[in-house]
């Protein structure tokens, strides 16, 4: 059986209130009934347990009841709690106009009926009856307002959980996006090199045993290589801020052994001074042009290529360059590409990359000494 509502408990109360306090009354003061001392508060409780779903009808039903009371039954009893109960119900349901019109019509309808020449009650119960008329009709305009605020405030905190959990899920898209970068640009290089000197190593075995040394001596050197950046990489990972700290690593200070490591014949040209980078640029510029040699050794067929780095007009401007006759991704494809480009964007800078006229393939970035700060 469902549990009757609050509203239904208090207005079955007031009704049982009324009707106890009718027949107090009459104990206490007998006098001659008729119907309507039997009629009209029935029907004003009546309306009063429909004051929730008809606000309106039921405090018209209530006022008028009261209105044919109190002049001709027999029995002077409190029927005008109902009226009260039902001006406060029509406040609080946003009916205030109704409310106040069907209250000022009964103190208008009171006074008219006290001047007409006989006195039913004196100046200070009419002074207090239209007190309680003015008290529940602000009691409920303000019990309505206060729900408004409370229900604003909730929509408020749910939009701001709604916008706190969509603020966590795009951080953990991006931050799983570096991750996936970082990884690759640790691991995806050094497995390349480790993958083109095994090629050398088993090519050479037999017929030149010092290359196959030389290149198992280089895979040796590169899985270590790997293994201790990818070390670093996973600690940056853990404290969860890409700007602490690599290792020795990271930075173009270590340009030559990176270029060494790739195992191309690069010519370098640099151009400006390169030291005392911001870690961010410093670590996005190696990351981009480890990616792009190894795009190289891996696409262009060809051992030779070009790198240069300039630092000028607030911009570190990285291009590498060969002439080799394989095909790179095309434009916008392949992860490597894409990641170079992601690294470039949010420093809020840019990367091109794409084949040159005179053939072979070109890789231009352009990083910002200066990145925007994150939100």
């Amino acid at each position: 059986m469902p549990r009757p509502s609050t509203s239904t408990i208090v207005s079955l109360a007031t009704c049982a209130a009324v009707l106890a306090g009718l027949v107090i009354t009459y104990a206490l003061r007998p006098a001659r009934l008729n119907a309507l001392d039997f009629v009209l508060p029935l029907i004003a409780c009546g309306a009063l347990l429909a004051r929730r779903r008809h606000p309106v009808a039921a405090l018209i039903v209530v006022s008028v009841c009261a209105a044919v009371y109190y002049p001709f039954a027999g029995l002077d009893g409190p029927l005008v709690v109902l009226v009260f109960v039902a001006l406060y119900t029509a406040a609080d349901q946003g009916h205030l106009a109704a409310a106040v019109t069907t209250g000022g019509a009964s103190l208008l309808a009171m006074g008219c009926g006290e001047a007409g020449g006989v006195r039913h009650m004196d100046d200070s119960l009419f002074v207090m009856i239209a007190g309680w008329v003015l008290a529940a009709i602000a009691f409920g305009g303000v019990t309505r307002n206060r729900r408004a605020y409370l229900e604003e405030a909730r929509r408020h905190a749910l939009d701001a959980l709604r916008t706190k959990e969509e603020e966590a899920r795009r951080r953990a898209g991006e931050e799983r996006l570096r991750i996936a970068r970082e990884l690759h640009d640790v691991i995806g290089h050094n497995i390349s090199m480790i993958n083109v000197q095994a090629a050398a190593a088993l090519h050479g075995l037999k017929k030149r045993p010092e290359d196959a040394e030389a290149a198992l001596r280089t895979i040796k050197e590169t899985s270590k290589e790997t293994l201790r950046e990818l070390r670093s990489t996973l600690g940056v990972l853990r404290q969860v801020d890409e700007d602490a700290p690599t290792g020795p690593a990271a930075g173009l200070a270590r340009l030559d052994e990176l270029v060494a490591a790739s195992g191309l014949q690069v010519r370098t040209e640099t151009s400006g001074p390169l030291d005392a980078l911001p870690a961010e640029v410093d670590l996005a510029a190696v990351r981009i042009i480890r990616e792009a040699l190894t795009n190289v050794s891996r696409h262009a067929g060809t051992d030779q290529a070009t790198l240069t780095i300039s630092n000028t007009s607030g911009n570190i401007i990285i291009c590498v360059e060969d002439d080799g006759p394989g095909s790179m991704y095309e434009e916008g494809s392949g992860y490597g590409i894409q990641g170079m480009r992601e690294r470039a964007i949010a420093l809020g800078g840019s990367l091109e990359a794409g084949p040159r006229p005179e053939g072979g393939f070109r890789v231009t970035a352009r990083l910002p000494l200066s990145p925007p700060a994150s939100s």
